[in-house]
Formats: structure tokens, C-alpha cells, sequence
């Protein structure tokens, strides 16, 4: 590269929020101190040298690197580094031209501003104003990936630039990946296909849409109570209750939780990296409670089918009644039907809470990192323990209902609200 003067090097994960061009003016080698007294090779003005390069390679395999790679090496190269003047871009022109270029300067913090600093102190230690180049120097937290920007405050600039982007290639304006297009498409429908299968195969075959409404309408101004063993079909005429098992409320707890991360990890697979934050935070809500119902509903089918077993096995008989709904003063003959409205009012809590506990923040305006994950831990911990007490009902419920329609034949529905 010795065709060219001078070099600018950029990390990856900087951004350029206003004009660099005078760190050409800059001294042989540039960079900005970080942690204490080491050099960050994030943003680097060099001066191609082909005999600098030949030492550099001659002393590789000599010299430290506390990073293992070219960091490291760097400051082991310009050990006096930390001693360097710091360049001062706002001198006249002619006194730039006519002083003897050095060796090395330091760069101000305007051209490598950590991000990593920004979230400790939840403000910049210069005026926002003169930034040049924003570092994301936290760890795995890239201002590509989706959700980093419901964390920190400075990508939403990286997003901003991202969309202001022009096609380089087709499709591509606006940073968006044609590749990804048709996957994020087909994972936004798949999810609300399964949901609206497994509701017309759980509900909408027995009674339409409009009887399930009326039926929630009038429970809900009765001021039903849901109870553990509440059976729309049928009544027992034994007077014998079904023993629940004092351990399914804890194993199914356990099972609960368990579905729950294995559905955000596979919806962190599943989901691609680079979409739009509001994207990947619709997409990862989607995936996350569609296989969470998946996994949960399978094994609350298991509990149903254990009590059918159980009752079989205690020689369980049952006659077939008719049961009355209140309705207008009239009673009607309710129809058999497999959806659980309690457990539809547990699916909406869950969902409501899930929502609510990452948008606390924005809610109440803050900023900081720490008070951030500090309130979505709170809001998660409500999530929990709302799932643990909803984990266990509903099992006692699924283990109840089984043991008391151990003659009804009942299709198996993909999804745990019914």
C-alpha cells in the first residue's frame, strides 16, 4: 500500500458520524489510548512504510501480544506510545505543513468514542456534537445484531446511518439483506399458520368464533371463578376426587421452564441476526411463545392422557350428563368443546408480561445500561412467577380434566391453550 500516503483503518463495528478527513493530516502513526496506557487499533492513521513493515514482520514473533493478535503486537511495537503528543487538528495549516511530521500521536477521544465508557457513565465524556467515529466496543454487543439496539442508546445512530443507506447492490438500500427478505417473510407467517390451525382444530370445530365470544362475555360478567377441575362436558356423579400427584406441580414447573429456553434459543437461531431491531423483536415474540406452546402443550397432552390412565386404573365410571350455561336467564345445552378458557387467560398473561418486561424502559425514559437490565430483571422475575403459578394450575387442571373424561375421546391439539 505504499502507492498511497496516508491511511485511515476503521474497526468494523465503528461508525462515522462527521467529517475525518483532516486525520490525514495526522503524524506517521495515530491511534487512541484505551484502558489505561495501551493503544486501540479500532481507528489507526498510518503511513505506509515498506521498511516499517519489514521490521514489523522481522519482531512478530518476538514481541508480546497481551491479545494474541494485532493489538496486542501494536503496543508492544510503539511501546512509548502513551507518551506521544496528542494531535491537535485545529492548528493553522501552515504551521501543520511546515512542522516535521512525528513519528506517532494520539488520537482524541472525537475519533474512537467507546461505547463501552458511554454506558458506564450513560453519557459521553465529550460534546456529542464533535463525535467523528463511535467504537461498539462491548464484547459479543454488535450494533448489527437486532437486539442490541433495545440495550444501547448509541446504536439507535448506527441504525439511523443504516437507513439513510443507498443500493450498492439491488435490494440493498436501506441496509437491508435481499437474502434475508423472503426468510424473515416465511418466519412471520409460520408461526401465525400454526395458531390459526391449532385454534380452528381445537375450538372452531365444535362452536364458531362468535359462540366462544358470547360464552367469555357472560363468564366474565358472572364473575366466574376457574377452578382446578372445571369440565365443560361432563359431570362426575362419583363422589370420589382424582388424587393429583403432589409431584406435578414441581416437575411441570421444571418442564415449563425448560420449554421456555429452549424456545429462545432456537428463536435466537432461527431469527437472522441482521434484521431491523422492531423485525427481530416481532419475529423473536413469534417464535418464542409458538414453541413454547408446542413443547408445554405436548406435555400438558401427556398429563391429560396420565389422568385418563389413572382414572381407568381406579375403575373410574361416569354417566353422561348435560351441563348448563347461564345465558340471558335461559340455560342451553352447552356443547362439547376442547378450549380452555383459563388457559387462554394464562396465555394472554404470559404474553402480556413478556411484552411489558423489555419495554419497561423505554416507558419510563431510561437509558443506562444497568438500570435497564435492572428493570428487565425485575419485569422478569414478575414473568416467572406468574409462569410458575400458571405452570402448575394448568397441569392440575390437564390431569383433572383427564381423569374425568376418561371415556371422551379427545384429539390432540398443537396447541396448550386448548
Amino acid at each position: 500500500m505504499t502507492k498511497y500516503k496516508k491511511v485511515v483503518y476503521l474497526d468494523a463495528d465503528t461508525i462515522v458520524v462527521k467529517s475525518i478527513e483532516d486525520l490525514f493530516k495526522c503524524g506517521k502513526f495515530c491511534a487512541n489510548l484505551k484502558h489505561s496506557e495501551r493503544l486501540n487499533s479500532g481507528v489507526m492513521v498510518i503511513e505506509p512504510s515498506d521498511e516499517v513493515f519489514k521490521d514489523m514482520m522481522s519482531k512478530v514473533t518476538t514481541l508480546p501480544s497481551y491479545t494474541g493478535g494485532d493489538q496486542g503486537f501494536l503496543n508492544s511495537y510503539y511501546a512509548g506510545f502513551a507518551n506521544a503528543r496528542v494531535y491537535e487538528p485545529n492548528q493553522p495549516l501552515d504551521v501543520l505543513n511546515s512542522r516535521k511530521v512525528p513519528e506517532m500521536e494520539r488520537l482524541s477521544t472525537l475519533y474512537n468514542a467507546d461505547v463501552g465508557l458511554y454506558m458506564l457513565a450513560n453519557k459521553w465524556m465529550v460534546d456529542e456534537k464533535e463525535l467523528r467515529v463511535i467504537h461498539y466496543t462491548l464484547g459479543p454487543l454488535k450494533p448489527w445484531d437486532w437486539w442490541t439496539s433495545w440495550l444501547l442508546k448509541p446504536v439507535d445512530v448506527w441504525q439511523n446511518v443504516r437507513v439513510r443507506l443507498q443500493e450498492s447492490l439491488p435490494g440493498t438500500g436501506g441496509g437491508k439483506n435481499p437474502r434475508d427478505e423472503l426468510l424473515v417473510k416465511f418466519l412471520f407467517l409460520v408461526p401465525l399458520l400454526l395458531m390459526v390451525i391449532s385454534y380452528y382444530k381445537s375450538c372452531l370445530q365444535t362452536r364458531s368464533l362468535f359462540d366462544h365470544i358470547r360464552q367469555l362475555y357472560y363468564k366474565i360478567r358472572a364473575g366466574g371463578v376457574l377452578a382446578y377441575s372445571s369440565v365443560p362436558s361432563s359431570t362426575i356423579l362419583s363422589d370420589q376426587q382424582p388424587k393429583v400427584p403432589a409431584f406435578l406441580g414441581g416437575i411441570s414447573v421444571c418442564v415449563c421452564f425448560a420449554a421456555v429456553l429452549v424456545s429462545l434459543g432456537l428463536s435466537l437461531v432461527i431469527i437472522p441476526r441482521q434484521v431491523m431491531p422492531w423485525t427481530g423483536l416481532l419475529l423473536m415474540y413469534e417464535w418464542t411463545f409458538t414453541l413454547l406452546f408446542l413443547q408445554f402443550g405436548s406435555y400438558l397432552y401427556l398429563v391429560y392422557q396420565w389422568g385418563k390412565a389413572v382414572a381407568n386404573q381406579a375403575g373410574q365410571f361416569r354417566a353422561d350428563s348435560t351441563s348448563l350455561d347461564h345465558e340471558s336467564g335461559k340455560g342451553h345445552q352447552r356443547q362439547q368443546s376442547y378450549c380452555d378458557i383459563a388457559a387462554c387467560y394464562y396465555g394472554l398473561g404470559m404474553a402480556f408480561l413478556a411484552i411489558l418486561a423489555p419495554a419497561l424502559p423505554s416507558i419510563f425514559g431510561i437509558t443506562a445500561l444497568f438500570l435497564r437490565l435492572g428493570l428487565m430483571v425485575v419485569g422478569g422475575l414478575v414473568l416467572l412467577s406468574f409462569m410458575t403459578y400458571a405452570a402448575e394450575h394448568l397441569s392440575i387442571r390437564s390431569f383433572t380434566r383427564g381423569f374425568e373424561e376418561k371415556d371422551m375421546h379427545r384429539s390432540r391439539s398443537i396447541c396448550f391453550l386448548c
